[in-house]
């Protein structure tokens, strides 16, 4: 049976320890509620697991009874290992919308690269390569293929780096690395979370099921520029007063200062259109996605998610990866599955995650993959910061 252990808000944090290491410390997320954490049978040391439970009531440790062998011992489970992570070089992977017909062209020439491609066709049943590059364009922008097409052009990017002069010293470097919304799979794989294959099934099923979700409800989102948050906050309120429950939208991305997507029902997304101009929004943009993405909306997709990520080998990144869920990196295998799974329903927390590498020091950025959508996010943030961009 699964062992499990419920919290309302108690943020605990476990994460399963190499074989070779057992350290202890604490860490409390402060908005985000884990709810139940579940081990089944796929869980890396499930058959081990006896039973956990509060030291002296603390609710950020966790005791742990884990059986190896014949033996049994307390272990501490924290997730704090990066918590004073100190970047100066980072990795950058885009989310949807950065696909564009053309994509993957720099791969041919690479072998690395285009074995990726190679390998994403078994798994895909498709031939990725030939999509990204010849489109057509309405296919490459469907959720399904988009997710897998940026996912592995990405890090096809990382490898088109890796064989130019000085590019293995610049990936030796990078010291941290996160991505937006489908970019945080990127990210992982990247720092070693999972293999590129399991990354690659997780994106794929990520892609299906956030299409399903969108498919069962008429659902939006809207980019509103010119404005701060408090502002669109406020203009989401309005909007949500004229329209029913069902229809009501919300902050889905946190992208920078002056542009942040609004997802929710389609009545209450044409809502905030109508009204942005009163709220002296500059303009309004709606955006070309299958629906409401980082809402409640998506929740169906959840389950699904849940279940594939229980099945996946998810181990200790060896680098900070930031997560978009709560703008902070995780070092637990348990934890980083939870926190993927309600990715598809948390606003992504990307202006935080900014602001935060910029104000810790970091000093050069690279973004890998298509598109430039987060070398701008970073230089209208920061004019001074020194970010590249690697195509794949």
């Amino acid at each position: 049976m699964p062992v499990s252990f419920t919290t309302t808000t108690l943020p605990l944090i476990l994460r399963t320890l190499p074989s070779s290491t057992m350290a202890s410390s604490s860490l409390a997320i402060p908005s985000v509620s884990l709810k139940t954490l579940s081990f089944t049978s796929s869980d890396a040391f499930n058959k081990g697991i006896r039973g956990f439970a509060l030291k002296n009531g603390n609710p950020s440790r966790v005791f742990m009874s884990l059986s190896v062998g014949s033996q049994t011992q307390a272990v501490v489970v924290d997730d704090t290992l990066f918590l004073d992570y100190k970047p100066t070089s980072a990795f950058l992977f885009p989310g949807q919308g950065a696909q564009a017909v053309g994509m993957g062209k720099e791969a041919h020439g690479v072998s690395a690269a285009s074995e990726l491609y190679k390998k994403a066709n078994d798994i895909l049943g498709y031939d990725l390569l030939e999509l990204c590059t010849g489109g057509p364009k309405e296919k490459l922008d469907s959720t399904v293929i988009s997710q897998p097409a940026i996912y592995v052009t990405s890090l096809a990017a990382v490898e088109v780096l890796r064989a130019r002069d000085g590019g293995q010293q610049i990936i030796d470097s990078v010291d941290v690395t996160c991505g937006l919304s489908l970019g945080e799979y990127t990210a992982l794989a990247f720092a070693g979370a999972f293999s590129f294959e399991d990354g690659l099934k997780l994106v794929k099923l990520r892609g299906e099921a956030m299409q399903e979700a969108a498919d069962a409800a008429k659902s939006a989102m809207v980019s509103v520029i010119g404005l701060d948050s408090d502002k669109v906050q406020q203009l989401c309120d309005a909007a949500n007063q004229e329209v029913d429950e069902a229809d009501r939208v919300q902050i889905a991305n946190y992208l920078c200062p002056g542009n942040y997507a609004v997802s929710g029902g389609v009545k209450g997304v044409e809502a905030v259109e109508a009204k942005a101009k009163s709220f002296k929004a500059r303009m309004t943009v709606r955006l070309a996605v299958a629906g409401a993405f980082h809402t409640s909306f998506m929740e169906p997709a959840v389950s699904r998610l849940e279940a594939a990520l229980a099945a996946t080998e998810i181990r200790q990144p060896r680098i900070p990866v930031i997560s978009n869920v709560d703008a902070q990196p995780h070092a637990d295998p348990a934890t980083i599955k939870k926190i993927l799974a309600c990715q598809v329903t948390s606003p992504v927390q990307w202006e935080t995650t900014v602001k935060t590498l910029l104000t810790k020091g970091l000093k050069k950025s690279y973004e890998l993959g298509p598109g430039k959508v987060i070398a701008g996010i970073f230089k209208r943030m920061d004019k001074k910061a020194e970010i590249e961009n690697i195509s794949a």
